[in-house]
Order: structure tokens, then sequence, then C-alpha cells
């Protein structure tokens, strides 16, 4: 394999592990400063006892988030140094605003909300927890406006200073643009509502699993009406949050269609350009109209397909025209020719991997709607004061819960991904020219070959420590109490 594609494996798996932390850093920050809010208002041990149980889990799946995330900014480096020279003007400014804000946010006040359980006033402390989840939402927004520049590259402009191809980067032109960009807006509520699926999914197989677990065993009556209730209240996250999913990835949908057609034609697999378009299930099994209404709203609408798309592009290429004029650095990168930001050949290949794209967007929506299924099938089992009779199908679907979103978030990121190839920042840098031109395949190999064993054995560790305390059952507590030792040493409260 070539130097590229080695580091399009390194990059893709070690970006999608660190993903499977990040929807549940997300979510669960804000509903634990929900269930600790409960807390604080009503004084029911009850929220008390949530508020650390699924406080452990969130700081465990925090804790592995931070770790796997360091080695991200490495790879611009030292695989994609083409790359980071050319974005690192639009790059730098959501980027170094997560440092400032977000990870000061995080840092300050979650270690704050971990140590002052006895050093602060109850409902100071229940701010620091708000103000750290408030920071992971923040974090969310910059790194997906960063993504969302690389879909469609608004507020940019070839710099004004060496003009020859090689030396050509782009230059912000206007940040405003950037952070606005329809993209990210679609992209980022879709994202979040995706994560509180997640979430809602934790929260609720952990309690289910021991709902039943406790029941069965005849165990405290006072744990039992606990975890029903943490059930119920996951089980409505899912559901609330899924409807917030299917609307704005609807939405995104509209967008992609009409910014990134190609994307939208290889998730489809649609090779000819159709009106009343189906939507295929598998290949070879649709549902009429509903792919036109997917992407326009209008079931009669025609979506452009591969063919009629790649003829139109290569016909813009000859002509030294931008693949869409709508945004200036399109436009100023075809008025270059900047034939580097190309695959090298003529015509160039603008179809991603069909299949991957395709199936990817299946696997995304099917597990998810397997997830909301699970969610309702928890509610029905739980109305009233029902418990579940429980057995290995039961704990089956507990399990299975929150990974079913998790993973489908998965499958959402690599259409995203895989369908904009060949280019990295869409109809301008090639991911062929991106990579760094002085690391050799074996380097790469090699350093491929060390993160996945070293994340294996990260998963072994995370999932063992997810399982181990989501068993455990709830903690026994005391309600804390403030220390006037200014000098008693900080106590760990987990």
């Amino acid at each position: 394999m070539s130097a590229e594609t080695l580091a399009r494996w390194q990059f893709g798996i070690t970006t999608v592990y660190h993903f499977l932390f990040v929807p549940i850093t997300i979510a669960l920050s804000l509903l634990v400063a929900v269930l600790q809010t409960l807390w604080v208002k009503s004084g029911n041990e009850r929220f008390l006892r949530l508020t650390k149980f699924y406080g452990k889990l969130f700081l465990i799946n925090f804790a592995m988030g931070v770790v796997t995330g360091i080695v991200q900014e490495f790879q611009f480096g030292m695989n994609w140094s083409e790359y980071a020279r050319f974005v690192g003007d639009i790059f730098g400014a959501p980027l170094a605003l997560e440092a400032l804000i977000s990870f000061f946010l995080e840092s300050v006040f979650l270690g704050m909300w971990i140590f002052g359980w006895d050093k602060l006033p109850k409902k100071i402390h229940l701010a620091t927890i708000w103000l750290g989840a408030i920071g992971t939402l923040i974090s969310s927004i910059f790194i997906l406006v960063a993504n969302s520049w690389m879909q469609n590259p608004t507020g940019a402009a070839f710099d004004k200073g060496d003009t020859t191809v090689e030396n050509l980067r782009a230059e912000m032109t206007d940040f405003a643009a950037v952070l606005l960009n329809p993209v990210a807006a679609a992209t980022w509520t879709h994202v979040i509502f995706g994560a509180f699926m997640t979430a809602g999914a934790l929260i609720m197989g952990a309690a289910g699993y021991n709902l039943v677990k406790l029941n069965n065993e005849n165990g405290e009556v006072k744990d039992v009406d606990d975890f029903r209730w943490a059930t119920k209240f996951g089980a409505w996250v899912l559901i609330v949050a899924s409807v917030g999913t299917i609307f704005t990835g609807h939405i995104q949908g509209q967008i992609i269609t009409d910014l990134q057609p190609m994307k939208m034609a290889a998730a489809e697999n649609l090779q000819k350009s159709e009106a009343c378009a189906p939507f295929e299930i598998i290949p070879g099994v649709g549902v009429p109209c509903v792919l036109s209404f997917m992407a326009t709203n209008d079931p009669s609408a025609t979506v452009k397909g591969i063919d009629d798309l790649v003829a139109e592009y290569n016909e813009k290429l000859a002509a030294g025209e931008p693949l869409d004029a709508r945004n200036q650095l399109q436009v100023t990168t075809a008025a270059a020719k900047a034939g580097i930001w190309t695959e090298g050949a003529d015509p160039v290949d603008f179809v991603p991997p069909v299949l991957p794209t395709f199936w990817s967007f299946r696997f995304m929506m099917g597990l998810g709607f397997i997830g909301i299924l699970i969610g309702i099938i928890v509610l029905v089992g739980t109305k009233g004061d029902k418990i579940p009779s429980g057995g290995k199908g039961w704990n089956a679907m507990m399990l299975a819960a929150p990974l079913l979103p998790l993973f489908a978030s998965s499958f959402g990121w690599l259409v995203t991904e895989i369908g904009r190839q060949p280019y990295l920042v869409n109809g301008v840098l090639s991911t062929h020219a991106a990579v760094s031109p002085g690391v050799t395949a074996i380097e790469v190999g090699l350093t491929l070959v060390l993160y996945t064993a070293i994340y294996a054995v990260f998963a072994v560790v995370e999932v063992s420590l997810m399982l181990k305390y989501a068993k455990a059952g709830l903690p026994k507590v005391v309600e804390p109490e403030v220390q006037t030792d200014d000098d008693a040493p900080l106590s760990f409260a987990y």
C-alpha cells in the first residue's frame, strides 16, 4: 500500500475510535447535570445516587476520550502536512477558540466538580458541572465548524502572496461566514441529537439491566424504584432525541443534495438522474419517490445521478470553471488552474467509493431505528409500576441499546467523509495532494499498527470499567457537608 492509503486508514481508524467517546461525553455530561439539578431542587436522595452512578460512567468515558483525541492533532502535521499548510489559516481560528473557551471550561470546572463535593456550597458545586457540560457543547460547535468548512469552504480565498500553484493556501476572508456555514448548523444539531440518543440509551441500558436483576434477586425496594425511574428517563431521552435526529437529518440531506450532490448520489447508488427517485432499502428494492422527498421535499423532483454529475464536472474542469460558483475559494481554484488539487488525471475521478457510502448510510439509519424500537419496548415494559421479567433477551437489549445509536453516528460520519472524496476540501484540495510528501509507507504503516494495538488495549480497559461500574448498582451516599478546614486534602468523590 502507498503512504497515502495507509495514512487514510490510520486517520480513519483513530478518528472513528475517538468519536465513539464523543457523543457520550457531550450528552451524558448534560444529563448528569440535570440529575444533580433535580437533587439540589428536591433534596431527593434518588437523584444524588443517580448523579454519582452516571457521573462515574461519564468520567471514565471522558478520560478515554481525552487520551484518544490527542493523536488527531499529531496526524495533521505528521501525515497530512500539505493539508495543514493549506487550511491552517482557516482552522486556526475555531480550534484556538475551542482551546481558549471549551478546554478552559472543561478542565477547570470538571476538576472542581470532581473534587468539590465537600469543598463547595451545593449550588456553586452544581454550577461547575453545568459549566463543564457547556464546555463540551462549545467544543463540538468549533470542531464541527472546522469540519463543515471542508464540506463547504465558505469565507475564504487564495492568499495573494506567492501565486505559484505549489504555494497557494487558503486565506480567511470572512470569519462570520465560516462560523455561519449552513452545513455547520445542520451538522451540529444532527450530531447533538444523535449524542442524546446515545446517552439516553446508556442511561436506559444500565438502569434497565440493574432493575431486572435487583427485582429478580428481591433487592432493595428503594433501588428498584430508582432504577425504574432512570430506565424510563433514559428511554424518553432516547425517543425524544430520535425525533430531533430524524428531523435534522432530513434537513442535512437537503443541504448535502444542494452543496454536495455527488455525495448524495453515491449514498443512494443513483447512477442516472431520475425524477421521483426511489430510496433503495437494499440494491434493487426501493420505495418510489422517497429519495426525491428526502433530497428536496418534493417527491416528484429530479435527483442528479453519478453519471450526469461526472459529465457536468468534467465539462466545467475543461472550461476552467469552478465545480460550484457559490463560494470564493472554489471560484479562485478554477481561476488559478490549481491542478495540484486534482487527482492528477484528466478527466478527474469525481466519484467517491460508492458501496461504502451506500451501505454506511443504510447502517446508520437501520441501527438508529432499531435503537428507537428498543426504547419504545422499554417504555411499554415499564409502564406504570410494571417491571419486565428479564431474561437473556432483555439483557441483550440493554447491552445493545447504547451501542446502536453510537455505531449509527459512526456510520453517519463515514458517509460524510467517504462521500466527500476525492476531496478533503470540497472542490478545492484533493486527498491525494494533502498527504505529507516526505512520509514513507513503512513509517505510516508502523504507526498504524502501533496505534491500532494501543487502541485495542484502551478498548478492553474502557469496556471492562464501564461494565464493572454499570453492574455495581447505585452507591450508598450521604449528603456531602462542606469542609470548613481549608487545609483538608482534596477527596476524589468517585
